[in-house]
């Protein structure tokens, strides 16, 4: 779940309710009675509550609150909690955006090797495994729990206005490369005026970032965005598409985002897995059967996904390792898929499982969304994320809105965006 900017408004945008609030104090502590009560924290709908319920029936001695913020608080609230050694949850989500940052600091996690993890190794893709890991294997920071296969997400109806085919997998067969996915905007936007042809440039440059094995930075953890024919390119591909009209100049994840869904602003999104659970919340009970899901330009990849840590500072770290344990066991990632979130399993065996690869979206005019996603994951060249990638996603994801805004041009964005990416790294 999530990348850089893609889960900031997630709570908002899903509806959700903070069901706990706990400030400057100690985030674990036992209860009435003698009951042990954890925190979990998120940020955004994790598909949880099910599987607390479960556990707590199974675990009588166990009381479990949640905690649910957005991204950058969440991941920003983490770090001070951590430095300050108190106010952590017992069980904190990190998404794989942040996760090179908190790597540094194992120090301050509980290393769940010390608690068997190692002997769930082979259960995961191999890229997602390794993510979480540091010391050459031996330390274990999380247990990781979905990742973003993608896709695109696009409107039948806005189609068939445009004289485009609907069937999805004739679609797919219009764009094998994101020069194809553009060309097919220009078709569309021709023939259709008032609709825009994608959601946000911001989103499409992402998806496309996710699919180069490094982007902003290389694997030995050096800054290369200004050099990287990669960046460029896609940040070009997307700007220049912005500029020609074909964005619908939303940003992400915001209440006008939503809004734009439910008014089918757009023709297309760029949509991993969780995407789906997004879009059939802002478009409603209108939009179903409306939308339908093909392969993602450029074959497989991946938007986002999360891990599910265990600070030190705990009082109770051997049940919270349990606890994040049993929430991305097989069993609990293939409910979460098939249920309302839609979150894509990281386990090679739940993603082949029959459960999960005959899941349909019936809002998705009953896209078979498990072997659409699981193919796409199953295929995915995974994405180096440096330290501070997330310092320099956002002076990218700036610059396009520029570009939407018509507040400055393809190559002029581009220059404010790699000045403001050095500054960033100065802090």
């Amino acid at each position: 779940m999530g990348s850089s900017h893609i889960r900031r408004h997630l709570a908002a945008a899903a509806g959700l309710t903070m069901l706990v609030t706990l400030t400057g104090c100690s985030s674990d502590s036992v209860g009435a009675g003698g009951d042990i009560t954890l925190t979990v924290a998120t940020f955004s709908d994790f598909g949880y509550k099910p599987l607390i319920a479960e556990y707590e029936k199974a675990h009588p001695g166990i009381k479990i609150k949640e905690r649910v913020s957005q991204l950058d608080q969440h991941h920003n609230s983490l770090a001070t909690q951590l430095a300050s050694g108190s106010g952590a949850a017992d069980v904190v989500a990190i998404e794989e955006g942040y996760l090179p940052k908190f790597r540094q600091l194992t120090d301050k996690f509980t290393n769940l090797a010390d608690h068997g993890a190692l002997g769930r190794k082979d259960e995961y893709l191999p890229y997602k495994w390794s993510q979480a890991t540091a010391d050459q294997g031996k330390f274990v920071l999380g247990y990781g729990t979905d990742v973003g296969g993608l896709a695109i997400c696009y409107r039948r109806d806005l189609f068939r206005q445009a004289g485009l085919p609907t069937d999805r997998d004739e679609v797919s067969k219009l764009w094998p490369t994101w020069d194809d996915y553009f060309k097919a905007g220009d078709t569309f936007r021709s023939k259709v005026r008032d609709h825009a042809w994608f959601d946000s440039a911001g989103n499409v440059f992402s998806a496309m970032m996710n699919q180069t094995e490094t982007g902003f930075f290389d694997t030995s953890d050096s800054y290369v965005a200004d050099t990287n024919p990669a960046v460029k390119k896609s940040f070009s591909a997307a700007s220049e598409a912005a500029a020609d009209g074909q964005s619908a100049n939303l940003v992400p994840f915001s209440q006008q985002w939503n809004a734009g869904i439910k008014q089918g602003k757009m023709a297309t999104i760029t949509c991993p897995a969780w995407m789906t659970g997004l879009i059939q919340t802002a478009a409603g009970k209108d939009g179903a059967g409306k939308w339908d899901i093909a392969t993602v330009p450029g074959g497989g990849g991946n938007w986002g996904g999360s891990f599910l840590t265990v600070p030190k500072q705990g009082k109770h770290v051997k049940e919270a390792a349990e606890l994040a344990d049993f929430l991305t066991s097989a069993a609990s990632e293939k409910k979460i898929f098939t249920g309302p979130t839609g979150s894509l399993p990281s386990l090679t065996d739940a993603l082949s499982d029959p459960a999960v690869q005959g899941t349909r979206k019936s809002f998705f005019n009953n896209a078979p969304t498990g072997k659409i996603f699981a193919a796409s994951a199953q295929g995915l060249r995974p994405s180096f994320r440096g330290t501070k990638d997330q310092q320099v996603r956002i002076p990218f994801a700036n610059a396009l809105q520029l570009v939407e805004q018509r507040k400055a041009s393809p190559d002029a964005a581009w220059r404010k965006a790699l000045a403001d990416a050095e500054r960033n790294l100065k802090h």
